[in-house]
């Protein structure tokens, strides 16, 4: 019995603790950077909105980066689990899309002229950037080389392009004081940093010219990681509307990135929270809303994670679903347990068993011996050996070594030896006391 109840409690046990480690918060290292960023502010939203949940199933700890190349590397070499990225940088490996945080487009523009002030010819086309000036806002190299994307598919040659950097705090001064010919900048559509430079590329109420990117599915077609878009008109406010009309671009992604071997359970519970918390984090950071479920086609640029894939197409497999086979083997075990323990508790008892049938047999034997008894003296002795029987018997009972039936078997048995006792007694009792010498004396020595 003791080991049937050990066996039951640490099964019990083990899937109790099953349970709790598989329901704990998770906590998830992400990488995101760089500082001030807008990505990094989004993250720390996060961060506080899942610590706040009472039963967010996953926690995030941020690891600020230098930027999306850094945190591409981190997640490579194992130092993150989840990773902001830029979608047209080298994607590692072993990442796989988990959600899209944001869309950005590349946005090309010549500042107005200034009144008075004589310039070059004035650019329309991109094909005309050969032998210009032209500024990137941003330090990443991402940018240059996304400009060197757009001016091969135009058949310029980059070198015969002067490239130059500004950050973006300096961005608004260099294009006032006409520090190059034309821009670049790439972020979304309402990205701060974007409109300040365009709103300081509008001189003496003329608006900049926004240079097209006619052949933007040709570009995507070489490049998976680019995708065709437009910039609407007056995405960049002002007076008139900049721009007037809808200007043909390309766009990329910023992807949250989970590594490939990392729990699929895991992943499917932070696409999950993720989304439902998205909503609530519009109000303080707009971008929350730009947060887009993964492409889970088969040839996307950058394969989603399964996790995440089953949260979007509602396959996400509950506690019962995915703890179903231990939950059932577990059981199959509890039941064998009980099995064993009883088999191993009945042959425990099987000597206490044997000696009880022992009893009963002395019992039956002590019927037949009161019914000839001519003492009332070795009556009395065989009622005293039967009321221990009886004790032994009991104990039996109580400690499982004897059935039911085998103690009324014995009752029946201890009423019919009351009876004969009591049979003979009464007979006894009822012969004159020389007689039942001489019968006593008859039955020790045979003769009369």
């Amino acid at each position: 019995m003791l080991i049937a109840i050990a066996g039951t409690l640490a099964i019990i046990g083990t899937l109790a603790a099953g349970y709790y480690f598989a329901m704990r918060p998770v906590s998830l290292r992400i990488a995101v950077g760089p500082a001030n960023s807008d990505d990094l502010r989004v993250v720390q939203a996060l961060t506080q909105a899942f610590a706040a949940q009472s039963h967010s199933q996953i926690r995030l700890r941020p690891i600020q980066t230098e930027g999306a190349t850094a945190s591409a590397e981190a997640l490579a070499e194992g130092k993150a689990d989840l990773a902001i990225i830029r979608g047209d940088l080298n994607v590692p490996k072993n990442a796989q899309a988990v959600a899209t945080l944001r869309k950005n487009v590349a946005v090309l523009w010549v500042p107005a002229a200034m009144k008075g002030k004589k310039s070059g010819p004035k650019i329309t086309k991109i094909a005309q950037l050969a032998g210009r000036r032209v500024g990137v806002i941003g330090r990443t190299q991402a940018n240059v080389d996304l400009l060197k994307v757009i001016l091969q598919q135009y058949g310029v040659d980059p070198n015969k392009v002067e490239v130059v950097q500004f950050p973006t705090t300096e961005a608004a001064d260099a294009i006032r004081n006409q520090k190059a010919d034309a821009w670049l900048a790439a972020g979304p559509v309402n990205s701060k940093i974007t409109i300040e430079a365009i709103a300081a590329s509008t001189r003496d109420g003329h608006s900049p010219t926004f240079l097209a990117i006619d052949s933007a599915e040709a570009i995507a077609q070489n490049h998976p990681m680019y995708e065709s878009s437009e910039i609407p008109a007056g995405a960049f406010g002002g007076s008139p509307d900049r721009p007037e009309e809808e200007v043909k671009t390309i766009s990329f992604s910023h992807h949250i990135v989970a590594r490939k071997d990392l729990s699929e359970t895991t992943v499917a519970a932070f696409t999950r929270q993720l989304f439902a918390i998205r909503q609530n984090l519009v109000a303080e950071f707009p971008l929350a809303a730009k947060i887009e479920t993964p492409d889970t086609d088969k040839d996307a640029y950058i394969p989603v994670h399964p996790g995440a894939a089953a949260f979007v197409d509602g396959e996400e497999k509950t506690f019962l679903d995915r703890y179903s086979d231990f939950i059932w083997w577990g059981l199959m075990a509890l039941s064998a347990m009980g099995s064993v323990g009883a088999w191993f508790a009945g042959y425990l008892k099987k000597d206490e068993r044997n000696n009880n049938s022992t009893l009963r047999e002395r019992l039956l034997e002590m019927i037949a011996s009161a019914r000839r008894s001519d003492s009332l003296e070795e009556l009395d002795q065989m009622q005293s050996e039967a009321d221990g029987i009886l004790r032994d018997t009991l104990h039996c009972f109580e400690h499982g070594a004897i059935e039911e039936g085998a103690l009324t078997s014995f009752n029946i048995a201890l009423e019919q030896f009351h009876h004969a006792v009591a049979d003979r007694k009464a007979l006894l009792l009822q012969m004159p006391q020389n007689l039942q010498r001489a019968s006593a004396q008859f039955r020790a020595t045979g003769t009369l």
